[in-house]
C-alpha cells in the first residue's frame, strides 16, 4: 500500500487507516484479530482508535494483537483523549486529564508510545495553550512521536496551529487533523480544509464512506439486519444520511461505479482518499471481508470526468466570504 506523509512531518502512513470504534463492543477478539491481519498483510500501517472506544477495550484489543500478531515496529498507532463519560461535560482537555489519560492508553496498548496523539476534541473551558502543552509534554517525554487534534472547527485549527508554530524547537508541531469526510459530508472544505493545507496539517477522515451509507446498502429504503443502520446504539449515526439528498449521491456513486465495473464502496473511498489534503480515510469494517473490499481501492484511480461529476452532485453550498466576493 503506497504511504503518505502525515502533514508537513516526516511522519509516513498508509493511504488508508484502520479504524477501531466498533472494538470491544461489536467486534470481539477474533474478528479483531482477522482485521488487523488483513490490514497489516495488505501494507497498511495507520491503526487509529481512542481511549473511550468501546471503554478503552478497543486499545486492549490492540495491545493484544501487537507483537503477538503483528510486530509493533510495522504500525503507525494512533490514539485520542479528551472525551470523557460526563452528560455535564463531554471533553475535558485540560493538561492533568490529557496526560493521565495518555499513560492509562499507553498501559491498554501494552506500547511505551503512540506514534501519533489527538486531543479528542476542542474543550470550551481549558485554555487551549494548556491543551497544547500537553501534547509538548507528551512528545518530549517520547510517550508519543507526533501531535495532533481531532474534531477542531476552522479557527480552532488555525489558532492552535499558529500557536505550536509561533515557537518552533520548543513547542511540537501538529501534524494530522481527523474530521468527518465524505461526499456526503463535505463540510471541512469550507475552512477547515484551508487552513490544514495552508499551515501542512495532513487530514485524516473519518466516516469516509458516509457511516456506510455510500456503499449503497441502503438504496430503496432496505436496511440490511446485520448493519449499523440496524444497530441500536448506531442507527442514530447513520439516520441523518438517509435523506433525500444522501439519495441522490448514492445514486450518482452506483452509476459511476456501474460505469467503471467496480463497487460504490470504492468509487466513494477512492474519491475522498485522493482529494487535496487528505494523508488517509479511516475505515472501520466490521469483518476482514468487507475490509478486502475497502482496501482492493488501492489500484483504482477515478477519471477526471467522474470525479469531476461527483463533485458536482455533491457540491456544498458555501457562499459568502468563502467564495470570491466579488462574484456574489
Amino acid at each position: 500500500m503506497e504511504q503518505r506523509h502525515l502533514g508537513r512531518t516526516g511522519l509516513r502512513v498508509s493511504r488508508i487507516g484502520l479504524g477501531t470504534l466498533t472494538w470491544g463492543r461489536d467486534t470481539d477478539e477474533h474478528d479483531a484479530a482477522d482485521l488487523m491481519k488483513t490490514f497489516w498483510e495488505a501494507g497498511g500501517t495507520l491503526v487509529d482508535t481512542a481511549d473511550v472506544y468501546g471503554d478503552g477495550e478497543a486499545e486492549y484489543l490492540i495491545g493484544k494483537l501487537v507483537d503477538g500478531l503483528v510486530p509493533r515496529r510495522d504500525l503507525v498507532i494512533s490514539t485520542k483523549a479528551g472525551s470523557v463519560p460526563d452528560p455535564d461535560r463531554r471533553f475535558d482537555a485540560s493538561r492533568g486529564h490529557l496526560l493521565s489519560a495518555l499513560d492509562a492508553s499507553l498501559s491498554r496498548l501494552g506500547t511505551d508510545y503512540v506514534d501519533l496523539w489527538h486531543v479528542h476534541a476542542f474543550d470550551p473551558d481549558t485554555p487551549l495553550e494548556e491543551t497544547l502543552q500537553a501534547l509538548d509534554l507528551a512528545v518530549a517525554s517520547g510517550r508519543a512521536r507526533y501531535a495532533a487534534v481531532s474534531n477542531f472547527c476552522g479557527w480552532q485549527l488555525a489558532k492552535a496551529a499558529t500557536w505550536q508554530l509561533a515557537a518552533p524547537g520548543t513547542r511540537t508541531r501538529l501534524a494530522g487533523t481527523q474530521l468527518e469526510y465524505s461526499l456526503l459530508q463535505r463540510g471541512v472544505e469550507r475552512e477547515v480544509l484551508p487552513a490544514a493545507l495552508d499551515l501542512g496539517i495532513g487530514l485524516l477522515p473519518s466516516s469516509p464512506l458516509g457511516r456506510g451509507v455510500l456503499t449503497g446498502k441502503y438504496r430503496g429504503d432496505s436496511t440490511p439486519p446485520d448493519s449499523r443502520g440496524a444497530s441500536e446504539h448506531l442507527a442514530p449515526f447513520v439516520a441523518p444520511y438517509l435523506d433525500d439528498t444522501a439519495s441522490r449521491i448514492v445514486d450518482a456513486v452506483t452509476t459511476a461505479a456501474d460505469g467503471l465495473a467496480v463497487t460504490p464502496l470504492q468509487v466513494a473511498l477512492a474519491w475522498v482518499r485522493d482529494r487535496p489534503g487528505v494523508a488517509a480515510p479511516i475505515v472501520g469494517a466490521r469483518n476482514a471481508q468487507q475490509l478486502t473490499a475497502a482496501l482492493s481501492v488501492e489500484t483504482l484511480s477515478l477519471p477526471d470526468e467522474i470525479c469531476r461529476a461527483l463533485d458536482d452532485v455533491s457540491a456544498p453550498v458555501h457562499r459568502y466570504p468563502d467564495h470570491d466576493w466579488s462574484t456574489l
